[in-house]
């Protein structure tokens, strides 16, 4: 029963944190004004800034943030034991990862929906918004290059998630057509959740809705290859197209197949209540090849669990997305604290299906005779035909460190785990592994998305095309009048004027040309694509589509400095406005701290080879040290203005 009481005691744990401290950050600390006009409304431009409802930019929120991140990340740490990986996934959550997300959103109403890379030019300093905005590159090319790797995965593991995942967007935008013409949101969401999962279980069914790709593609490109530039075209259109057409219905219908999905795994959980069989503590596992490097437990469980603890990435869909959607500052509590709680719920089921629901039985092919049982836990588990439960099926997973073992090995045991607790209510294993498909591959696709709108605006602000520029809806281009509060499309009051088409503010020629969202985004996308597609020359175009990994491993540090990045911004914002700044400055101080431990520990570890003779990984010797020397650029930076007199005095260009 231990599985049952960590399930609902974090559930209930959850709820109390978003009623107490969560409120408390809203009334004291963040101060939100619910009647303070929204950036969706004074500039409604109909693409990007779009007044919707809570509902909606909920489910766009928490799917973006919540990508195969809180899956891989404890899926791959519970090898230090499920202890640690517990205790920072709730702690984490509550008390930096959903301070981290509300701040950003907040502070990113209060500046005109801007990102809260660009915007660390007002709070910290010009100098801190360049480095801040590079990290943000870097780090999103990186995602862009190898989510579309994950789904790639997926779908070649799972066949029958590729239809459901596809039949997400016709669902998506026929609910995006119903919404705008004013259809009723519940019957919108019954029918299309009901259509998402009849797809599901048409594709598990039935062996002719199963897509595979014919020879004729695979002759001339890999599987991955194939999915991932078909992923990059999808992502192309999802970020250009306004966002209630199509991002926004997708990331909603979605929020709810995932939510259903979670609470078929709780009600699973409290059927099987299947036992712990993963080991408590394991604070030195063994190398997965000898010479291997193990990561030590500190500092890097804190960077391996990111997503469901806390993960710079979502300061980026806080700021760059959510922000320019809400209408009211009243609903940032809901999306910005609530969606960062829900996903350090999933990150817990994940443990449990990890480390207790893989004991129910994983099947190796390639055994061929018994393995004898295991008396660590006292239970009579072996191997039988194959199928291995207990403590030797966690074992087969998770003897040695995994984290080099590649992405099928680091989901199976998540999506063989949910499957198997799944199936205790009823369900069948072709269905259940079915719906744990399209979760894991739906996660990743709808942050793929999401990573590409930002990595338009990032790319835009880069060149200094800024939201304030690039539409104003405050006051009347032709006139000069008054308009706040007048949605985008209608027309001047006084003359007549169409205000969708508000006079531009002045910007260089190049800002212009970057600033548009079909250049800034086709640099976004053909970047990713030549990243992910890097591994061509050397293992020719029929192998390709793994480049992305290349750059893999600094992945997790460079997403962790973000967070760290983001609550520096806070906390500067905060003590300009004589705003107690303990609440952020404490997750701050920790997450630099633990990040930049943790990039020295990735150097030594790429340098290791020299002592051997073997080849060094030079490229990823040199974005580790890049990184650290941009984390202690901005931190020196954000120490300077903090220590200065100006510090204690917000000014007309800091917002109020």
């Amino acid at each position: 029963m231990l599985t049952v009481v960590i399930a609902l005691g974090s559930l209930v744990l959850y709820f109390v944190a978003y009623h107490t401290y969560g409120r408390y950050l809203a009334r004291r600390i963040f101060r939100i004004e619910p009647e303070r006009l929204a950036p969706s409304e004074e500039f409604n431009d109909g693409v990007d800034y779009v007044p919707s409802r809570r509902e909606l930019v909920f489910g766009h929120h928490f799917t973006s943030i919540a990508g195969t991140g809180p899956i891989v990340g404890p899926a791959v740490a519970v090898v230090w034991g499920w202890v640690p990986a517990l205790i920072w996934v709730l702690v984490g959550s509550i008390f930096m990862g959903a301070v981290h997300d509300f701040g950003s959103l907040i502070i990113s109403m209060r500046h005109k929906g801007r990102t809260i890379a660009d915007l660390a030019s007002d709070v910290v300093t010009p100098t801190t918004r360049v480095l801040f905005l590079l990290v943000v590159l870097v780090g999103l090319w990186i995602v862009l290059a190898v989510f579309g790797l994950v789904i790639a995965t997926i779908f070649k593991l799972y066949p029958s998630s590729i239809l459901p995942n596809i039949l997400q967007v016709p669902i998506a935008v026929a609910l995006g057509m119903w919404m705008r013409r004013g259809g009723s949101l519940l019957i919108g969401t019954v029918v299309a959740v009901v259509l998402m999962y009849g797809s599901i279980v048409l594709s598990a069914n039935y062996e002719w809705a199963q897509i595979t790709l014919s020879p004729v593609i695979t002759n001339v490109i890999s599987p991955v290859g194939f999915w991932t530039l078909v992923l990059l075209a999808y992502v192309f259109l999802a970020s250009v197209l306004p966002v209630q057409t199509l991002l926004q219905p997708r990331d909603y219908i979605n929020s709810h197949q995932l939510l259903i999905a979670m609470g078929l795994l709780v009600i699973g959980l409290v059927v099987a209540h299947p036992p712990m069989v993963a080991e408590a503590v394991r604070l030195r596992p063994e190398p997965a090849r000898p010479g291997g490097f193990v990561p030590p437990f500190v500092p890097f469980l804190f960077v391996t669990i990111a997503c469901g603890a806390i993960s710079g990435f979502h300061c980026l869909v806080a700021s760059g997305c959510s922000s320019r959607q809400l209408k009211t500052e009243a609903d940032a509590p809901m999306v910005g604290y609530g969606a960062m709680l829900t996903e350090g719920f999933l990150a817990v089921l994940v443990i449990l299906a990890c480390c207790a629901g893989i004991g129910m039985g994983t099947f190796d092919p390639t055994l061929l005779t018994p393995i004898p049982a295991s008396p660590a836990l006292g239970h009579e588990y072996a191997s039988v035909g194959g199928t291995l439960t207990g403590v030797v099926a966690w074992q087969h997973h998770y003897a040695t460190w995994g984290g080099e073992a590649g992405l099928g090995s680091m989901l199976a045991p998540f999506v063989i785990g949910s499957a198997n607790m799944i199936e205790s209510i009823g369900v069948s294993h072709a269905l259940a592994v079915a719906i744990m498909g399209v979760f894991v591959a739906s996660f990743a696709a709808t942050t793929l998305d999401s990573a590409t709108r930002l990595q338009r605006y990032v790319i835009a602000e880069l060149a200094g095309a800024r939201p304030d520029n690039l539409c104003s809806a405050s006051v009347c281009g032709s006139c000069g009048c008054s308009v706040r509060g007048l949605a985008s499309g209608t027309r001047c009051p006084e003359c007549n004027a169409d205000l969708r088409r508000p006079e531009r503010a002045p910007q260089s020629r190049l800002a212009g040309v970057v600033g548009n969202r079909y250049v800034a985004t086709s640099i976004a996308v053909l970047t990713a694509g030549a990243l992910a597609l890097s591994d061509a020359p050397s293992v020719g175009l029929t192998r390709a589509g793994m480049g992305g990994l290349i750059l893999w491993p600094v992945f997790g540090a460079t997403n962790q400095l973000l967070g760290g990045l983001a609550l520096l911004v806070i906390t500067v914002w905060l003590v300009r406005r004589r705003i107690p700044a303990w609440a952020t400055a404490i997750p701050m101080a920790f997450m630099l701290g633990m990040t930049g431990w943790a990039i020295v520990g990735l150097m030594q570890q790429f340098l290791l080879p020299l002592s051997s003779g073997e080849p060094v990984k030079w490229h990823l010797v040199v974005v580790s040290a890049l990184m650290l020397v941009l984390e202690l650029w901005i931190v020196i930076e954000g120490v300077r203005v903090l220590g200065s007199r100006s510090a204690r005095t917000p000014t007309s260009a800091q917002g109020a």
